[in-house]
Parts: structure tokens; C-alpha cells; sequence
């Protein structure tokens, strides 16, 4: 027994000393999801071209007031309108139907009236001889006060359902053409629906994205470049119309430029690119402005990092060396270390590694409802 005991520690050497060179499992890299934002050179004039779209001057979702089924459609997309057009008719029957009885309930809240009237100024006379007590006088007052309030009623009443004999009937509210129809005849409409999209307005306009780093640089009025893939080799003059005060995709802000002129050419849903010019003619100084949080510092100078989008979604994380200048109320001026365009990681610069693989989706803008 002894023997076999010696044995079988001989045996569970070599076995200990082979456990012993066997590598231990690498831990599984983390993949922590970074947030990004594009930042962009300024200082000095520079052009910065935005993808957008066009759109009408003004587009008007057109309703009925009340439901029903649809009688007639008297245009079809495509079509131009003058303002006080017929385009789209409901069925009237019923309402018609509702205007007589309104008109029935009128007449007879009116005869009502008229005997409480009368049957008043009987009980006047007998209190005035008196033949009749004053409570029966205040009761046929009551009564002839509350019949008249029933005939303004049954008025109200009728002047509402004449009304809604008019709503049945859809009408163009200014000049233009019609974008959308949305709508068949013997179709059961709800009052609010939109059933026609129409464009008017004669300067087309495009909407365009601008990331948070240059919208504080735009203001209504600006002077603007506009470019259509439909139309080569020419440009159009444009100015800002509107500037949006929330972000709608990710880091980007909504801006609306309308074109200075009528332009029969350029059609709602075209390509466009919109040139802005960022910076002073006399600041000849290029730098980049960018979020103070997105700097770090240690013992080897001042870093950030920059991320590339990818197809998947993964992305590594490279550290950059900076060279930083004022902190300004629009940022933390940046003049070496970062490139044009360069996505800038804005939140957990302390908790990378140079490399370091990341999860980063650039923001995308959000498409317009039409």
C-alpha cells in the first residue's frame, strides 16, 4: 500500500508541472461605447458645403372641418390651383339632413316662444287687475325668458349645421400646386385627415443639418451658395431663413435657406448642397473650437482622442497629442492634433487607451416628415 501511494506521487509531478505551463484565458476585451462629435477648422473664410433637400416655400396639409365619404376629387397631383378652388367635395346628405332638422327644431322653439309670449302678457293683465296672483306673473316671465333662450339656441344650432354644409366643401386657401393626393372618391374621411398636400409659395427652400460646433456661427440672413445634382454647373443665391434652437439627429442642428429668386427648375425633393462660409476675412489663424470636457491632461502634455466610423459599428480609439489655446464661451481653441472633419471623442477621454477598440455610430439627421 505504501509503495502505491509513492507511486501515485511520482505520477501527479509531471501532471502539476504540465498544469503549471498551460496559459491561463486571456480576458475578453471591453468594447465601450463611445460618444462623438465632427469638428471643424475656423478662422479665416471657409467654405463648409451641407447635403440637403429641397421644399416648397410653404407646404399646406389641406382638411375637411367634418367627416364623411369623399364625393369627388377635382385634381390630381401635379395640378396648379388658384386660391378659392374647388379640390375635393364630401357626400352632404346627412349633414343636409341635420340642417333640416335643425331648422324643424328652430320652428318649433318659435312657436313655443311665441305662446309663452302670449300666455305672459295674459297673466300681465290679469296682475294688473288683479286677478292674478305675482307668483304666477314671475312664473310666465320664467317661462317666456326660457323659451327665448331656446329659439337663440335652436339659432346657434342651425347657423352650425349650415356651416358644416360648407365644410363639406374643400377649397384651395392660396395659390400653388398640388404635391400629394391622399385620397380616393367613396372614401371615409375623418375630420383633421389630410387629404391633399399642396406646395405654394414661389422661392423653393432647403433644409440642412449643421453640426452643434457651427451652428452658433449661422444666423438668419446669411448669405448662402446652393447647388442641385438635377441642375450642373450653376448656382443659386440664398439666404438663411430659419436656425434651429434644438438638435434633431444626434449633434446636429435643422437650417432653412430660401432662394432669393423664383426658380420654376427646381422642384421639391432635389439634391442640393448648401456652401456656407464659416470666419473672418481677417483671421488668418485656423483652429478648431472644441468641447473643453473632450481634452485630457497628464504627465505627457494635453491628448485627446478621435475615432473613424466604420460599416459595423466598431472602431479603435487614437490618442492624439493637442495643442490648445483660449478657452472662448464657444469652446476650447485647438490648433494642433486635430483634423477637418475629425470625429472627436466628447465623454470617457480619461477611461481609454491609445487603440483601444470602441463602439462609435456617427449621429445621422433626422429626415424630414413630408
Amino acid at each position: 500500500m505504501r509503495s502505491t501511494r509513492r507511486y501515485l506521487g511520482l505520477l501527479a509531478i509531471p501532471l502539476l508541472f504540465l498544469a503549471c505551463d498551460t496559459p491561463a484565458p486571456e480576458p475578453k476585451q471591453l468594447i465601450r461605447p463611445v460618444r462623438a462629435e465632427q469638428v471643424f477648422f475656423g478662422g479665416g473664410e471657409r467654405t463648409r458645403d451641407f447635403s440637403g433637400v429641397a421644399q416648397a416655400g410653404q407646404q399646406i396639409e389641406l382638411s375637411f372641418k367634418v367627416g364623411g365619404s369623399v364625393a369627388r376629387v377635382t385634381v390630381k397631383m401635379g395640378d396648379s390651383v388658384t386660391a378659392g378652388d374647388l379640390v375635393a367635395e364630401l357626400d352632404a346628405e346627412d349633414i343636409l339632413l341635420e340642417m333640416e332638422e335643425a331648422e324643424a327644431t328652430l320652428a318649433r322653439q318659435q312657436a313655443d316662444a311665441r305662446n309663452a309670449a302670449a300666455s305672459y302678457a295674459r297673466i300681465e293683465a290679469l296682475y294688473e287687475g288683479n286677478n292674478a296672483s305675482l307668483a304666477e306673473l314671475d312664473a310666465a316671465r320664467a317661462q317666456a325668458e326660457t323659451a327665448q333662450a331656446a329659439v337663440r339656441s335652436a339659432q346657434k344650432g342651425l347657423q352650425l349645421a349650415r356651416r358644416k354644409t360648407q365644410y363639406t366643401r374643400l377649397k384651395a386657401p392660396v395659390d400653388g400646386a398640388i404635391a400629394e393626393k391622399l385620397i380616393t372618391e367613396n372614401e371615409n374621411v375623418q375630420a383633421g385627415q389630410t387629404v391633399l398636400r399642396l406646395n405654394a409659395g414661389t422661392q423653393p427652400e432647403v433644409q440642412v443639418t449643421i453640426p452643434e460646433v457651427l451652428i452658433a456661427q449661422i444666423a438668419a440672413g446669411d448669405a448662402v451658395a446652393v447647388r442641385f445634382d438635377a441642375i450642373p454647373g450653376k448656382s443659386f443665391d440664398a439666404r438663411v431663413r430659419e436656425v434651429g434652437v434644438a438638435a434633431t439627429g444626434g449633434a446636429s442642428f435643422p437650417v432653412t435657406v430660401r432662394l432669393s429668386e423664383a426658380q420654376a427648375a427646381i422642384r421639391p425633393g432635389m439634391a442640393a448642397e448648401v456652401a456656407f462660409v464659416f470666419g473672418r476675412a481677417g483671421d488668418s489663424q485656423a483652429r478648431i473650437l472644441a468641447p473643453a470636457k473632450a481634452i485630457g491632461e497628464d504627465i505627457h502634455g494635453r491628448f485627446a482622442f478621435v475615432v473613424a466610423p466604420t460599416e459595423d459599428g466598431l472602431a479603435q480609439a487614437k490618442r492624439v497629442t493637442v495643442v490648445t489655446g483660449a478657452l472662448t464661451a464657444e469652446g476650447l481653441e485647438i490648433f494642433e492634433g486635430l483634423g477637418d472633419g475629425d470625429y472627436l471623442v466628447t465623454a470617457g477621454v480619461h477611461k481609454l487607451i491609445d487603440g483601444q477598440t470602441v463602439k462609435f455610430t456617427p449621429p445621422q439627421p433626422e429626415a424630414k416628415a413630408q
